[in-house]
């Protein structure tokens, strides 16, 4: 039995050897004939990591960067194309930077065909008028335009945002800013919604077309997002034929509902009622984007320091629009100082003194004391609203309003901010 089992083993130990000699022989012979057959075929694999290189070393990618944003382009079997769209971007004014953006926005870009989809497009665009740099700023901002094909998409919806927004040029200026707003579908999207706040909520165009030329984002979100908009703001009360429901609309789409939310909290904490933070809303809109910080700062200066009741603020809420820094501030220690001099004898409230111009301010409050109290150009060149002897650091006198909500309104647009000046110049 021994000697039977011994020579089971020595027979193994000599045919394994040979096995794997003959198994060896066969995987060379069949990698061989396969190379062969790739070579006769033409079909052989480049280097995995060409492109991978090609992104470090043509593009400036990082070898973290160029391995991820390579993954798409695993198809390519040389650097034709990508070296043909590089090149055009740079011809075009893109700078490293650029380029490298576009790419990693979109990695496929490198696949495109420079003749056929790139170039009539930078024609197109330099046909209507833009700049090399006017349209490097719209495509960084809208890489869509790479992509989407030119009389099928591009030229419709531009068509549609010139009748949205009143002219191309209005087009362009939001293109080179923002983007998203602009290829969304006219079908799907910018038809149903114009047409039910057209429709259905009563909003005249021009009026529309006043509130798109600041946010156009409002006509491009889903129907369905847009109409518990409209929802959000009947709630505050405001019915569809006043002239402020398109604006309170502007507002609260910047504003979340937890932010909304987390703003009826601050107010209540001041002693707000529902109500009365309904009617604020509806009154001076505005407001609901302002920073919790900015709002809490505002009401805790109007209560503790001129020592206004909430409910008046409230009644008031356009006390809230107005730059602590740059006009409640300095207008309110003018005044407290020509009391303490005995000059200012008419008894008149801050809130009255803040919706003043700046010239009438200037007037009345300052340049006609100015010899007896010289400090009161000191106060309001501390608070940078003041340069030289007597001068309002302000660009004109019809934006006084507007300069303030711009240091304290984190999403006020200033173009929007200028149109509804118009219905409020009395304001000012």
């Amino acid at each position: 039995m021994a000697v039977a089992t011994l020579r089971s083993v020595l027979r193994c130990e000599i045919l394994l050897p040979l096995f794997e000699t003959c198994r060896l022989r066969d995987l060379l012979c069949f990698s061989s004939s396969v190379d062969a057959a790739a070579a006769v075929c033409g079909t052989a694999s480049p280097d995995p990591h060409f492109m991978v290189e090609y992104l470090v070393n043509s593009c400036g990618f990082s070898p973290s960067e160029a391995a991820k944003f390579s993954k798409p382009l695993a198809h390519l079997r040389s650097t034709e194309k990508p070296d043909a769209v590089v090149n055009f971007m740079r011809s075009q004014g893109f700078d490293g930077a650029g380029i490298r953006k576009v790419i990693s926005l979109r990695p496929i870009y490198l696949c495109c065909n420079v003749e056929k989809n790139l170039a009539p497009k930078f024609q197109f665009l330099r046909d209507l008028g833009l700049s090399e740099s006017d349209i490097v700023d719209a495509i960084l901002k809208n890489n869509a335009i790479l992509r989407h094909d030119l009389h099928r998409s591009f030229v419709p919806k531009l068509e549609v945002w010139e009748s949205l927004l009143g002219s191309r040029e209005l087009v362009f200026k939001h293109l080179k800013k923002t983007g998203w707003f602009f290829f969304s579908s006219v079908e799907k999207t910018l038809h149903p919604n114009l047409k039910f706040l057209r429709d259905e909520c009563g909003i005249p165009e021009e009026r529309l077309s006043l509130v798109l030329r600041g946010r156009p984002q409002l006509m491009s979100q889903k129907p369905e997002s847009l109409r518990a908009l409209v929802a959000r703001v009947e709630e505050l009360g405001m019915p569809r034929q006043s002239r402020m429901f398109v604006r309170i609309l502007y507002v609260l789409h910047t504003v979340s509902k937890e932010r909304f939310e987390a703003k009826v909290e601050l107010m209540r904490s001041f002693g707000w009622s529902e109500s009365e933070f309904s009617s604020a809303a509806r009154k001076a809109p505005t407001f609901l984007a302002m920073s919790l910080d900015m709002v809490r700062r505002k009401m805790e200066f109007f209560i503790n320091v001129v020592g206004y009741d909430p409910s008046f603020i409230a009644s008031q809420p356009n006390l809230l629009l107005f730059s602590l820094r740059r006009r409640v501030i300095p207008r309110f220690r003018v005044t407290e100082m020509l009391k303490s001099k005995g000059l200012c004898t008419r008894q008149r409230k801050l809130a009255g003194i803040l919706f003043l111009s700046d010239t009438k301010f200037m007037e009345k409050f300052v340049l006609l004391h100015k010899e007896n109290v010289p400090e009161l150009l000191d106060i309001l060149r501390v608070a940078g609203t003041c340069k030289g002897n007597d001068t309002f650091h302000l660009a004109s006198e019809d934006k006084g309003l507007a300069d303030d909500l711009i240091c304290d309104d984190e999403v006020a647009s200033m173009e929007f901010e200028r149109a509804v000046a118009l219905g409020r110049s009395g304001v000012t």
